[in-house]
């Protein structure tokens, strides 16, 4: 095709999975474009002097608990490109309304000690958590990050816990984090650790699925704490640029994909905003949301009914506002633990989670929200001038609510309030502020549709094989030769570089040696779920 731009893939989106999927095949010898529609490459993960000059702050995702045991992030040595890792003193605490506060140290005894002091025999019962988990850790990561069935990760976890405990670990997976507390802790301390962690990913305490998630998270933290890159999160995102670069990929900024070129059900290529088409050789990955892709990318006249039916039951995850402040001193909590801990939870017990998400899912904004805080200069002293701090909170709302800049100051304000409860002379310290509502992030990045910072929500019906809908649980897409390499994809949210590693080791296999029995295998399963190829 002459005059026509080519290269073995095309990336669409340079987000921290679009990145990934790009170095793995530009390491593989692959020619490799990134197409990043922003002025900077990192979608989510993306660092600006948000509040005051001076002041770094991470314009959304900031604590990377989940990168610090991906062995998919750990594979790339983004260290040989710049990349460190800050950790808070202490890793996280849990605030409640009445003032006492739960702490997560990687200290195992100071964790211990803290949740003890609620109700003794807790700090036991967390140890017990935590044993669990150092003997499970390999293969359950392997087995969650991996394409779905994930069969040698699965194996090697059955052979780690054997067949009784495994179905006891089952349970454990499917239930609410609210049945999981009820039924391994006495106190207040470890029950709203593990709830409080489970409201990570968008679901309540009383959401089946709920308790993996606050486990995992918890244990994660224990474990490995919740690290920060030094500078600012863009600095991961500069790593795995300057990695791409070095084995030859390249990313262009401000150069958004319209519409994916195919032919004969093959995925052959992207055309840009500017109507300029780059062929793919070998294949086109899309870190992007499923709903994107298939409705605006490829377009509802090239898809099988059957394959709309189930776009159109997509289940977004909550909105989210988010507020980034610039203090001229630390925030002044009552309790030590806050002070030192690089993220707070602050604003709900374990009923209050149950409200928030119960208003949230009526529609309502909750009267008291749950706050995810995130104190970065605690973390990573780098983030501003000294005596200072970086301060962000946010939570999670309702999708649909109108959205004007003085609803947005009133709700600032509310959570000012909140703060100031807990640290006295909070307000006296600000000297900036910046509001990002749902319009803001997603403006942002368009993958934050209304502020889902999960592409999608995390509840048990859509994850695994029903995700991003039911029998799309691998990178495979509707067309041969495009594979789907965002957080819609399985196994979902959070900067672990799974969705990207999995799209790029499909489109290797597919132009391999196993190409022909990959294509047979994906056309048939095309087939059972929609119709046709």
């Amino acid at each position: 095709m002459a005059g026509v731009e080519t290269a073995d893939a095309v990336v669409i989106g340079a987000g921290p999975n679009g990145l990934v999927a790009a170095n793995l095949l530009a390491q593989a010898g692959w020619e490799v474009i990134v197409l990043e529609a922003a002025d900077e490459p990192g979608g989510a993960v993306r660092t600006a002097e948000l509040a005051a000059p001076g002041f770094r702050a991470d314009r959304c995702s900031a604590f990377y608990p989940l990168a610090a045991v991906s062995p998919v992030i750990a594979g790339l040595g983004l260290d040989e490109y710049g990349l460190r890792w800050r950790r808070a003193p202490e890793v996280l605490a849990h605030v409640l309304p009445d003032g006492r506060t739960a702490l997560l140290s990687r200290d195992l005894a100071r964790t211990a000690a803290s949740l003890d002091a609620f109700a003794e025999g807790d700090g036991d019962a967390w140890g017990a958590e935590y044993a669990l988990w150092r003997r499970l850790r390999e293969p359950l990561v392997e087995a969650m990050l991996r394409p779905f069935p994930p069969v040698r990760a699965a194996t090697a976890l059955l052979r780690a816990l054997g067949p009784g405990d495994a179905l006891r670990f089952s349970r454990l997976a499917v239930m609410p984090a609210r049945r999981l507390v009820d039924e391994r802790f006495t106190g207040d301390g470890a029950r709203i650790l593990l709830a409080g962690n489970a409201m990570h990913s968008g679901l309540g305490p009383d959401q089946a699925g709920s308790a993996l998630f606050g486990w995992l998270l918890s244990m994660v933290g224990q474990d490995a704490g919740f690290p920060v890159p030094e500078g600012g999160a863009g600095s991961l995102t500069a790593a795995l640029v300057a990695r791409l670069e070095a084995h030859g990929g390249r990313v262009d900024c401000r150069r958004s994909a319209a519409r994916i070129l195919h032919a004969r059900g093959t995925a052959v290529g992207v055309r840009d905003a500017e109507g300029t088409p780059i062929r793919a050789r070998r294949a086109v990955l899309a870190d992007v949301t499923a709903p994107h892709l298939y409705r605006d990318l490829i377009g509802a006249e090239h898809l099988p009914a059957r394959l709309l039916a189930d776009l159109d039951t997509f289940d977004w995850d909550p909105a989210t506002f988010k507020v980034d402040w610039a203090l001229d001193a630390p925030v002044p909590w009552r309790t030590e633990a806050a002070a030192a801990a690089g993220t707070v939870h602050l604003g709900a017990d374990l009923d209050g989670l149950s409200m928030h998400s119960a208003e949230s899912a009526v529609g309502r904004e909750p009267e008291d929200p749950f706050l995810l805080m995130g104190q970065m200069t605690t973390a990573d002293p780098t983030r501003s001038p000294h005596g200072t701090e970086t301060l962000w909170a946010y939570t999670r709302l309702p999708r649909g609510l109108a959205w004007t800049p003085d609803l947005a100051r009133s709700r600032a304000d509310r959570i000012e309030a909140a703060i100031e409860r807990h640290a006295p002379g909070f307000r006296g310290r600000i000297v900036g502020r910046a509001l990002s509502g749902p319009p803001e992030l997603e403006a942002l990045d368009r993958n934050l549709v209304e502020g889902a910072i999960n592409a999608g929500s995390a509840a048990v019906h859509q994850q695994l094989v029903f995700r991003p809908v039911p029998g799309a649980s691998r990178a495979d897409t509707a067309l041969d030769r495009l594979f789907l390499a965002g957080a819609s994809a399985h196994p979902g949210g959070a900067v672990h570089g799974a969705p990207g590693a999995n799209a790029a080791r499909a489109a290797m296999a597919r132009n391999g040696l196993a190409g022909p029995c990959y294509r047979a295998a994906a056309a048939g399963v095309r087939r059972l779920l929609y119709g046709r190829d």
